[in-house]
């Protein structure tokens, strides 16, 4: 007998007859973690290409410089030496008024002097209105605002005290996507034409200068040569590479997740290839024990059977790999409104060769375990069907290689997903962890059924509990199965509530809808008096002090830039806007120190540090400080130091105004400031009413109607969790596909007992108890453990991978918890069907 490898694919592929239609629905699970990994790979691949490709694009120029306060001479002197044909712009938020409605809006107005853009096109209906707009007093609007207030071209616009004329509507502006330009709509005007007292001090506005340079200019020697000055002038430097790097990092944690999807279905799809090798291995044990009398030794006939496991794994890393490819074109039609450019889709020969070699590495290496059976079959199974396989369990040095196989397939699947290598160690070393709880209870459940077994219930009771630890018990299997399954799912999906929450943007009944700023202190009175003769309330009425940080801890900043071996973060180097009261407010909880409200005397005289609370992730991961710790700032050009008396958390998804820094009373009130007020709407039409008559009294103050921010963005991110919850379905319904597979291999294991039970005169009422009774067990034991774990995984990655606020979302567990109960039990006893009919002289012949 010959024993070549076209020989045993030959019966391999006989071998397999009659049982190849079972093996598609194992092969699905499979196929939709393949089709996962690809399709996400792929957008991954895509999106970053074309991100540095767009990269100019996005900046709109090869170079810009950026500052909160008009340049001074010595930073005109800078730009001037800089060379290369440049582009000036003044960025900053307004009240806009269509004088044909009458209708306002807050927008954000582009005022452009030059070329700009010199990359890419600002798109124009008509074309000519992106080059006609800088003559004169025109504009260009967003094409959303021109159809959400019926305005036409030819019809004008008023910002602050300047009236343009409407010349053409954006279609598309750079670096803005549809996201961007709905929440806040851009208007283009000339730089020339702006009304300058929108620019006064407390304004928000942004100075930008945009370069374009010839030939090969080296601007990274540029921009090092200029590093200091620029951090002395507080100027900010963008290079194409950096805003390209921007949007990567403004995109990680939806990739990030996407990733964990990858990683989830793959790991799902192995578990179903588990599945499906173990029960396919437990009805070939007569046809292996056939081919042992024959002659076959153990090693060839566990190549037959791993052969087969091969093909299944090509063939569903194939057709996964190609559902991946044709689903990869589909995503960024998912997140088009979220991005400025259009994702260039392409084929991704790496997303390809890694579905494909994972695909078939990962189903080869799941399939080894049970695989190993096949080595213990003996011959005598041909002859007495009650001669089991024996390997000799964990002391089978083959088992402990396989372990070991998995284990290292699993952690290098986990670190090509991963964003970074220690995310993807945690991932790998969370499963580990996870299996290895899963077995302990499952050795637990065993050892504590048997030893406080209650002797005092009903039989069908009593049978089903004792199905546990009897011997062939199917405990440690399905819980490794199940929970496994229930925690993977459970994982991903508190995991998306993670993100959801991140974008979620809370209103409510009773909550402010109506914010103004900029409103400078000799206008409080006024705008105060307005906003209650409309019959509106003042619910929240704050200063606002613009500062900067001087030192930390007695350091300098200056010098903590300077020493290499500390790091200035972005809390170093950012403008605060810091307030003075004395409570917190409700969307803050203090959770270390005291909250001091007031202080006496004049710190600014007297030089005494002033007492001042700080939010918490700024003050631990930011600036590395605690209670009694001490900052100095600069108001102004004068220095005052607070030390740290209270650390606050601070819910920034809730309305309002939230701040890093509260001073208290007493400190700040002869600082220059503006004030922020917070009042409610009880309809559109009244809050249209409020915001046209400050646009006339008071230009500079500009409004925000939250009522209409909260649907837009609603809108908005409604599109984006439709993504997150349809990536995160794959998942999802791999892990169904699991779950269901790891129940129909009780079938096998409970089929000689049925029968026997019909022999022994039982009903089959009895019958479909004792089966139900073990399934409700294993289903609670399974869905409560898989749940536990996933509640310390999904707080892990919220935490440490994703940094957004945890949610529990306690009804979606139970529902879950009773999905998986109810699942297995359903599927339990549909697969136990007609198990109950077949004639006891089956058990006597010795075959079920």
């Amino acid at each position: 007998m010959s024993w070549s490898v076209p020989w045993i694919l030959k019966m391999a592929w006989r071998d397999s007859r009659g049982s190849r239609k079972r093996l598609a629905l194992y092969l699905s699970a499979m196929v939709l973690g393949v089709a996962a990994l690809v399709a996400i790979r792929g957008f991954g691949d895509n999106m970053s290409r074309t991100v540095d490709q767009e990269a100019k694009t996005l900046l709109g120029a090869d170079l810009r410089f950026e500052a909160e306060q008009p340049f001074d001479d010595s930073t005109k002197a800078l730009i001037d030496s800089a060379g290369g044909t440049q582009a000036r712009r003044i960025s900053f938020g307004s009240m806009a008024v269509f004088p044909k409605t009458g209708d306002t809006r807050l927008t954000a107005v582009r005022a452009v002097e030059g070329e700009y853009p010199f990359y890419g096109t600002l798109e124009t209906r008509p074309d000519s209105a992106a080059v006609r707009y800088q003559t004169g007093q025109r504009a260009l609007v967003a094409s959303t605002l021109m159809t959400q207030y019926d305005v036409q071209v030819g019809d004008a616009v008023r910002i602050g005290r300047v009236t343009y004329e409407i010349v053409g509507e954006i279609k598309q502006a750079p670096g803005e996507s549809s996201f961007s330009a709905a929440a806040r709509p851009p208007i283009y005007v000339p730089r020339a034409e702006v009304d300058t007292s929108l620019l006064g001090r407390g304004s928000l506005a942004e100075y930008e200068v945009y370069f374009k340079f010839e030939g090969n200019r080296d601007i990274q020697q540029l921009v090092s040569g200029i590093e200091t000055f620029a951090e002395r002038r507080d100027l900010d430097i963008d290079t194409v590479e950096e805003e390209a790097e921007n949007w990567k990092e403004g995109l990680s944690n939806l990739y990030r997740f996407l990733s964990l999807v990858g990683f989830v279905a793959l790991l799902l799809g192995s578990l179903g290839v588990a599945s499906a090798v173990h029960v396919y291995v437990r009805r070939r044990l007569e046809s292996i024990a056939v081919l042992r009398c024959l002659g076959a030794s153990a090693g060839k006939t566990f190549r037959i059977y791993l052969a087969q496991s091969a093909v299944l794994g090509l063939l569903g890393a194939g057709v996964g790999s190609l559902v991946g490819v044709g689903f990869q074109a589909y995503v960024p039609r998912l997140l088009a409104d979220f991005l400025p450019f259009e994702i260039d889709v392409a084929f991704s020969g790496s997303a390809l060769g890694l579905g494909l070699g994972v695909g078939l590495g990962v189903t080869l290496l799941f399939a080894l375990w049970p695989l190993l059976e096949v080595r213990g079959v003996s011959p005598l199974r041909a002859l007495r069907s009650n001669v089991e396989p024996s390997t000799g369990g964990w002391r089978d040095p083959a088992r402990w290689g396989v372990a070991g196989l998995v284990a290292a397939g699993v952690t290098g699947v986990s670190l090509l997903q991963a964003p970074t290598w220690q995310i993807g160690l945690g991932y790998a070393g969370g499963v580990a962890a996870v299996f290895g709880v899963l077995a302990l209870v499952s050795w637990g459940i065993v050892a504590g059924v048997r030893r406080f077994f209650p002797t005092s219930w009903s039989y069908p009771w009593r049978q089903g509990l004792a199905n546990l630890y009897r011997p062939q018990n199917q405990t440690t299997v399905l819980m490794l199965a199940l929970g496994l399954g229930t925690f993977l799912i459970v994982t991903l999906f508190l995991t998306q509530r993670t993100l959801l929450e991140q974008i979620r943007v809370t209103g409510g009944e009773g909550r402010p809808n109506l914010v103004l700023f900029d409103v400078q202190s000799d206008q409080m009175a006024g705008v105060t008096n307005l906003v209650e003769s409309e019959g509106l309330p003042v619910m929240q009425n704050e200063p606002i002090v613009t500062m900067r940080l001087h030192g930390v801890e007695g350091r300098s900043v200056a010098a903590i830039r300077r020493d290499s071996t500390t790091n200035a973060t972005w809390a170093h180097e950012r403008e605060y806007r810091v307030t003075y009261r004395d409570h917190p407010t409700k969307s803050e909880t203090i959770t270390e120190g005291t909250f001091v409200g007031q202080v006496q005397g004049n710190p600014f005289q007297t030089g005494e540090a002033v007492p001042i609370s700080i939010e918490q992730e700024i003050a631990r991961e930011e600036l590395d400080v605690g209670v009694g710790d001490t900052l100095t700032f600069d108001v102004q050009g004068r220095k005052i130091e607070g030390y740290v008396s209270s650390i606050r958390a601070v819910d920034w998804q809730r309305i309002g105004t939230n701040y890093f820094v509260v001073f208290p009373e007493g400190v700040l009130e002869k600082a220059p400031r503006m004030n922020v007020l917070l009042s409610r709407t009880s309809s559109d039409e009244q809050s249209a009413g409020v915001q046209r008559r400050l646009v006339q009294e008071y230009p500079n103050v500009s409004a925000i109607d939250l009522s209409l921010v909260l649907s837009t963005v609603k809108d908005l991110f409604g599109r984006l969790s439709y993504v997150i919850r349809f990536m995160a379905a794959f998942s999802i319904l791999t892990g169904l596909i699991v779950l269901a597979g790891a129940v129909v291999v009780s079938r096998y294991q409970r089929a000689e007992e049925s029968v026997l039970l019909k022999t022994l005169g039982a009903s089959r009422r009895t019958v479909l108890l004792i089966m139900t009774v073990e399934y409700l067990f294993l289903g609670v034991f399974a869905a409560v453990t898989g749940i536990l774990l996933a509640l310390v995984a999904a707080w892990s990655l919220s935490y440490f991978v994703f940094e957004g606020p945890f949610v529990v979302a306690p009804w979606a567990l139970l529902g879950t918890f009773v999905a998986v109960v109810g699942l297995t039990i359903a599927i339990g006893l549909f697969n136990s069907r007609g198990l109950y009919d077949r004639p006891p002289m089956e058990v006597l012949r010795a075959e079920v």
